[in-house]
């Protein structure tokens, strides 16, 4: 099995760098790292994790983000990489346009 980080998904990471970035010199690549971690762990619990809106989703332990992934026979997709300090309708409507 492998995972796939769809293009929308990594213009979320890259969102996130910025953000972390901007507070303190270091905190973006932290971020990275951290995200990434969590996306690798999906190669060993994808699957497990709660549905919301249609899509797994996988809460991030170091930062308020939850990553939105779906299974697939011989694949694991990202399709988000979101905030969720944000209104849950507004995280609707980004799975939802998908």
């Amino acid at each position: 099995m492998k995972i796939r980080i769809l293009d929308i998904a990594e213009r979320d990471l890259q969102s996130g760098f910025f953000f972390y970035e901007a507070q303190q010199t270091g905190i973006g690549e932290y971020f990275l790292d951290s995200i990434y971690s969590e996306i690798d762990s999906l190669l060993l619990f994808a699957g497990i994790h709660k549905q919301v809106f249609g899509y797994h989703r996988q809460l991030c332990r170091r930062f308020p983000y939850a990553i939105y992934y779906s299974v697939g026979s011989d694949e694991i997709s990202v399709w988000r990489v979101l905030d969720l300090r944000r209104d849950p309708a507004t995280t609707e409507d980004q799975l939802r346009s998908i």
